[in-house]
């Protein structure tokens, strides 16, 4: 899962404990979080629109897809005139830390070979939701530091 770190930095779902992962206006990343995110599920939390991009931290699902309300919230800037209580058009998931990584920059990923084919290593990907088979995932965690 991306985020911009002057937008929703892991430190602060630390500090928040939890949080929706709302705002997703991306049909392949909606139908990931509705589809495919489970309760128990680990995400790499990447920090996105910095210098360097990288892995910040680990966060655990602890709520799966529900509709995102936002959509429906003319107030809000995620706002979809086409979504409504009755037909949500838009998902999210609930997330909570579990920890934080020595920083596991976009080069470093790159630079790993272990690492080729993984999805967002790929140019042109700009999903902030994707999916990340078990052994990249695990390479991962291990640039990070390991699971503790």
């Amino acid at each position: 899962m991306k985020s911009e770190p002057d937008v929703y930095p892991f430190s602060q779902l630390v500090e928040d404990g939890r949080t929706h992962w709302d705002g997703v206006r991306n049909y392949q990343a909606r139908n990931t979080m509705r589809d495919d995110m489970k309760v128990g599920d680990l995400v790499l939390f990447y920090h996105s629109n910095t210098k360097p991009p990288h892995v910040a931290g680990l966060a655990r699902v602890c709520r799966e897809g529900y509709p995102d309300h936002t959509s429906w919230d003319v107030s809000s800037k995620y706002f979809d005139e086409k979504s409504s209580p009755d037909n949500p058009r838009w998902m999210m998931v609930d997330i909570e830390p579990i920890q934080g990584f020595e920083m596991i920059s976009l080069p470093d990923l790159k630079a790993n070979p272990a690492l080729e084919g993984m999805p967002l290593l790929a140019r042109g990907q700009r999903l902030s939701v994707q999916p990340v088979d078990q052994e990249h995932f695990q390479i991962v965690c291990e640039m990070g530091g390991g699971l503790k």
